[in-house]
């Protein structure tokens, strides 16, 4: 099972080429963060070369989905951040759904699917997968429009496209809905990425309710390729918790 950091979370206001270094003297090789707008992309690019480290994700631009009105600026900025995905060799961007508008929930919904399908002819021709995430409303994310992980299954059916998938947050559906086994097996063929925190806090995996070391286990016999990204706010040295969650993803936590 692979691992990557988010280093926006995990090493939050640190230099990210620092954080790379931490990530890669801890015996991990793939990162992925948050917004690409305020990271020196050209360095970035660079010092991949140099390292030889890995991106897993990162997100598009931060633009309502639930607004029709905002469609052609959200397609925009995709595709502006495929070409960034190009030049780090990412094959998996993050978007959120934007802020529920108070318009009819359906109307909402439906404006996000036809979004979706906008982006899969631009995703299908550069090979990247889009994941969609569902986020907490009860404590992290209140007025987010998307919580639910089986609303999410459904729209990425109704997209139909398999560039298009979802982000399953296992700190997020926790709070949101729990049942993280059933769901985690139901909804796997539409999952193209984990995040990964503790509950409550939002901090390493071994300071949780959640039984990672299980969790992991099942993902593992579900024979999931793709990565885990450890996105928390650690409270010991980094170190410390990518041990452990190497030691889980191997199956010997």
């Amino acid at each position: 099972m692979k691992i990557s950091v988010c280093v926006d979370a995990v090493y939050a206001g640190e230099d990210i080429k620092a954080a790379i270094d931490d990530v890669l003297a801890n015996g991990l090789d793939t990162i992925e963060f948050w917004g690409w707008e305020d990271k020196d992309i050209q360095a970035l690019e660079e010092y991949q070369r140099e390292k030889g480290f890995r991106v897993a994700a990162f997100c598009t631009k931060f633009i309502s989905l639930t607004d029709p009105g905002l469609r052609d600026d959200y397609v925009k900025g995709l595709e502006e951040t495929l070409k960034i995905a190009e030049r780090l060799n990412c094959r998996c961007l993050i978007t959120q759904t934007g802020a529920d508008t108070g318009a009819e929930r359906m109307l909402q919904r439906e404006s996000l699917i036809q979004g979706l399908k906008a982006c899969a002819p631009l995703l299908e021709r550069q090979g990247v997968t889009l994941v969609v995430e569902p986020l907490n409303v009860r404590v992290d994310h209140p007025g987010y429009f998307l919580s639910a992980s089986g609303e999410a299954a459904e729209i990425i059916k109704e997209v139909g496209s398999s560039n298009v998938k979802m982000l399953f947050d296992i700190y997020h559906q926790q709070i949101t809905e729990g049942d993280l086994i059933r769901r985690i097996r139901e909804y796997l063929p539409y999952i193209g990425h984990f995040h990964a925190a503790g509950n409550p806090g939002r901090h390493e995996l071994y300071q949780s309710e959640i039984n990672y070391p299980y969790v992991f286990q099942m993902i593992g016999r579900e024979a999931y390729d793709g990565y885990i990204g450890l996105e928390y706010f650690p409270e010991d040295a980094p170190g410390a918790g990518f041990a452990y969650a190497k030691k889980v993803a191997e199956c010997k936590a």
